[in-house]
């Protein structure tokens, strides 16, 4: 294994710039890697597709649907029951069913906004992923710098092994050890 620093690029033009551009700062073509990683939860790694066997923040989603939903039952029974003399006997019932729907739907959104909230890294955009492995912190720190020169996003570093241009370890759904912007090398 080796480490091995890692930068996306949007276009397939860009991604072949840097490929030269490493080879041409010394780094060896053999491991140097270029592939394209498709978009979140398009990786098929389950036989039926998919990346994972369920959802991310599915556990979640539970408790704020039911916070939701006894929350916009109890409001709406409440309305239903000041306008008894509009709605009859039906408005508190119809206030409580309508309130619950309206609860689940606003409980699942902030389940939604809850998960997207958290400090937890962000998995691998779509692109052209350009990848060379390195054989020291000297090394890193130039295929970092390079990569980021030449327009890389999400730069990242791992450990694996690239042959023959080819990252035979690659996990595309992994999470990327993505260190504040300069010296990942050092983490």
């Amino acid at each position: 294994m080796q480490t091995i620093i890692a930068g996306r690029f949007d276009e397939q033009a860009e991604s072949e710039r840097a490929v030269r551009e490493l080879a041409r700062a010394g780094f060896s073509s053999n491991h140097i890697s270029t592939f394209y990683v498709n978009p979140p939860g398009q990786h098929d790694t389950f036989p039926v597709g998919g990346d994972r066997d369920e959802s991310q923040g599915a556990h979640e989603s539970t408790t704020g649907l039911a916070a939701g939903t006894t929350a916009g039952g109890a409001i709406g029974a409440a309305i239903g029951a000041a306008t008894i003399p509009v709605t009859g006997p039906l408005g508190p019932i119809t206030g409580a069913f309508v309130g619950a729907h309206i609860g689940n739907m606003a409980g699942s959104l902030g389940a939604m906004k809850d998960s997207d909230e958290t400090n937890e890294p962000r998995p691998r955009l779509a692109g052209m992923m350009v990848a060379v492995g390195v054989n020291d912190d000297q090394q890193a720190a130039r295929a970092e710098e390079l990569l980021r020169d030449l327009g890389a996003a999400d730069v990242e570093q791992a450990q694996g092994t690239i042959e023959n241009g080819d990252w035979i370890d690659f996990n595309p759904v992994s999470i990327p050890h993505r260190p504040d912007h300069g010296g990942m090398h050092r983490a």
